[in-house]
């Protein structure tokens, strides 16, 4: 990655753990200040010590991005303290997975608020950064389940708009120098996979077994992955790639 003459600032949401945390401890390795956004502040001390053990500069910031000026006090408190933002990386996400008979109003607009909600009000509020300094990066966390996946349609239709939402990030901002790109990534070694597991009453070893003999490379994708694809759309290389969903999935995906 060619380094910047002035250090970057990034935002990851969703950052205490899992893919979050992998991504924010990547950026951080690439040279940028980075904000360990989650709902809980005290969940994303550990990411930040990480990094500013290997010398790297992180903040904690607890926020609910579905709260509208909850959002907006969070990102002037990363350019207050960290720096303006200028990448933003819409990771935070819950799932409420149901059939549709049984999914309740509440569930379907939980994973809408924080996944499309969210992502909105996050990108709104960093978008004044980064056109300001006629450069930035929006990366956005859609899915393979997308695609569609069987007790997943809250899931499934919020990571179709990221999709969408981000297509559009990529017409609208372009002129700025501001590209917005997704990753979906598909059966990812986590927390929440590990829970889903345990939801449907699988032990998770057996879990994995199953989704990994349906990947060609034959292997679970872990949060290394998700970060290093992050990496590449957030650097200044990346400038020429805008709108495009990437399928990190082992395998063709479409």
């Amino acid at each position: 990655m060619t380094t910047p003459t002035t250090t970057r600032t990034a935002i990851v949401t969703g950052a205490a753990r899992g893919i979050g945390a992998g991504v924010a401890k990547r950026l951080a390795a690439d040279g940028l200040a980075v904000a360990v956004l989650d709902l809980d502040e005290t969940a994303c001390k550990s990411v930040v010590t990480e990094i500013e053990t290997t010398g790297g500069r992180a903040l904690a910031v607890g926020v609910d991005v579905a709260d509208e000026e909850a959002v907006q006090a969070a990102v002037e408190r990363v350019a207050a303290e960290l720096g303006e933002p200028t990448v933003l990386v819409n990771n935070a996400g819950i799932l409420r997975d149901n059939l549709l008979f049984k999914m309740t109003t509440t569930d379907w607009d939980a994973v809408m608020n924080v996944h499309l909600r969210g992502a909105f009000l996050m990108t709104r509020a960093v978008q004044t950064y980064m056109t300001k300094a006629n450069w930035g990066r929006v990366v956005n966390l859609s899915s393979t389940s997308a695609l569609g996946n069987r007790g997943q349609a809250n899931y499934a239709a919020a990571k179709a708009g990221i999709q969408g939402f981000t297509k559009t990030l990529a017409i609208e901002l372009g002129k700025y120098g501001v590209t917005a790109n997704a990753i979906a990534p598909g059966f990812i070694e986590t927390e929440m996979t590990k829970a889903t597991a345990e939801r449907i009453g699988v032990p998770f070893d057996d879990f994995r077994t199953v989704l990994v003999k349906e990947i060609p490379v034959g292997r679970a994708g872990q949060p290394a992955d998700v970060a290093h694809a992050v990496s590449f759309f957030a650097s200044e290389g990346a400038g020429f790639v805008s709108g495009q969903v990437l399928y990190l999935a082992g395998g063709p995906k479409s």
